[in-house]
């Protein structure tokens, strides 16, 4: 299957004609063909997500709708679109997100039109589970893991022994939902999925990071705590070395199915030694008999821990680091590019722009029956004469003798233009009426009759009067000559 389908095209020509462009780019995002998103697509509405006017709760129950889809194409890309606003959009769509009772519920998806189908659909309900537990975390902790602010003064490094205790919990259930997505290189086989591959990869990096620094205040604190968080943190830390273990597999996936190797953080464990140093404390404080460290061994196995954790968590930051300066680049050349193209319109094209757009913002004068609108003369000046309003109702005439007035722009719209005369009344052939019924016979004009044309302008040439002339007055010969025949007899 490639190319958009016809119920994709049908879609859009949809929301095009209701006028909702933030729902046809939605669509256009998670249409039927075999790839990821565009970016021009996901670009388009993570700018709307910063809109104020945007109507984010219309944005995201789309995207449920197409996740809907019987298609698993049109659903995985219906949670990568998600995703990709959840990672790079306004806080206000995973606000949103997080404020449903429920997400996605996907759990028993499964396309059977293609064998391909079967195959994705696995991958459609794991991704599935990892947004729904995404969003969770942010409902529980109002925050975001993979945007927190990390280093030695973030949230994570100084954050109180209760609260550590329970966020990193938190962090664990969602790295477990990212490290099911469980993809092999082999599986990865189309644009739809690599798609979600590498927003779980970049996701895993931060997330991590997250859990890495918690992890390094977990330890620092330990010999502080009391009986009860000291068997809470060391099983947390026990968590953590298995996911250690687990996210190295997934980052071998990822260098397999071409990540850079720069882009791989290097995950190194903490000594075994400290380990044991924990299990003995709690033991001490349990009032069993163990072997006893010294203090100050004690702490050159907690320095040399938080060392090589520190170092990974460096690591994990300078990944970081570089994908956001490739995002500046990227942006900056996109900025050069559009730059480029806007010196190569020529100056005139763009004032003659600008000169379009400052026309409908002059005010207009409002009369009874005329509107002025501007007309181009012989000195290449314009003329603001008040234009014929066509559609109004003349005024009654006032004088019978006044001479019609014409405007050019009349000439221009009717070439033939001829004014109504009556029409000639038949005359009698008898001697007695042969002058006074023929001069009778035209009665005199009144208002409701009169074929006088009211509210013309000036006419501004002589030329133009001449031609006024003939066109008034050249229908009248034959009925002139007719006169003179009867005068002559």
């Amino acid at each position: 299957m490639s190319g958009q389908s016809i119920t994709d095209r049908i879609t859009a020509a949809q929301h095009s004609v209701t006028g909702s462009a933030v729902t046809k780019a939605a669509c256009k995002a998670t249409t039927h063909e075999v790839m990821g998103p565009k970016k021009k697509h996901l670009d388009y509405l993570i700018q709307c997500t910063n809109e104020m006017n945007v109507n984010i709760p219309q944005m995201a129950d789309t995207l449920f709708e197409r996740a809907t889809n019987s298609s698993w194409v049109v659903v995985f890309k219906a949670l990568i679109t998600t995703h990709h606003l959840m990672m790079y959009g306004n806080e206000r769509f995973i606000q949103y997100l997080a404020s449903r009772n429920t997400l996605f519920n996907l759990n028993n998806f499964l396309d059977k039109s293609a064998m391909q189908g079967y195959d994705m659909s696995t991958f459609i309900r794991r991704y599935s589970r990892y947004l729904n537990e995404k969003a969770l975390s942010y409902r529980l902790m109002a925050v975001d893991f993979t945007k927190m602010k990390r280093g030695t003064d973030g949230v994570m490094r100084t954050m109180n022994t209760e609260k550590l205790l329970k966020t990193l919990p938190l962090i664990q259930n969602q790295l477990d939902a990212l490290l099911d997505f469980d993809a092999n290189p082999n599986e990865l086989t189309n644009g739809v999925i690599n798609a979600a591959f590498m927003l779980l990869f970049k996701d895993s990096i931060r997330l991590f990071a997250a859990y890495n620094e918690g992890i390094i205040n977990l330890l620092e604190k330990y010999f502080d705590m009391k009986k009860n968080q000291c068997k809470e943190a060391l099983d947390i830390y026990k968590k953590f070395l298995a996911r250690m273990t687990k996210l190295s597999e997934f980052l071998k996936t990822a260098e397999q199915v071409g990540i850079d190797q720069g882009d791989i953080p290097d995950l190194t464990q903490a000594p075994s030694s400290l380990l044991e140093a924990l299990e003995q404390h709690l033991a001490s404080l349990e009032g069993k008999k163990t072997k006893e460290f010294s203090a100050a061994n004690r702490a050159t196995t907690l320095s040399n821990a938080v060392s090589t954790l520190s170092n990974t968590g460096m690591s994990l930051s300078k990944v970081d680091e570089r994908e956001k300066q490739a995002a500046l680049e990227e942006e900056q050349a996109r900025l050069q590019a559009l730059k480029a193209k806007c010196d190569a319109i020529p100056s005139g094209f763009l004032m003659q722009e600008q000169r379009h757009k400052e026309i409908p913002m002059q005010p207009q004068s409002a009369t009874a029956s005329t509107t002025v609108s501007p007309s181009s003369t012989s000195g290449k000046s314009i003329s603001t004469t008040a234009a014929v309003d066509l559609f109004s109702v003349p005024t009654p005439a006032t004088s019978t003798n006044s001479a019609p007035n014409l405007s050019n722009d009349i000439f221009n719209m009717q070439p033939a233009f001829v004014p109504t005369v009556q029409s000639t009344p038949a005359i009698s052939t008898s001697v007695s009426n042969a002058w006074g019924d023929v001069f009778n016979s035209f009665p005199e004009p009144s208002p409701a009759t009169s074929t006088k044309i009211e509210h013309f302008p000036e006419i501004l040439s002589p030329q133009k009067d001449l031609l006024l002339f003939l066109k008034l007055f050249l229908p009248m010969i034959p009925f002139l000559d007719m006169l003179l025949n009867q005068s002559h007899r």
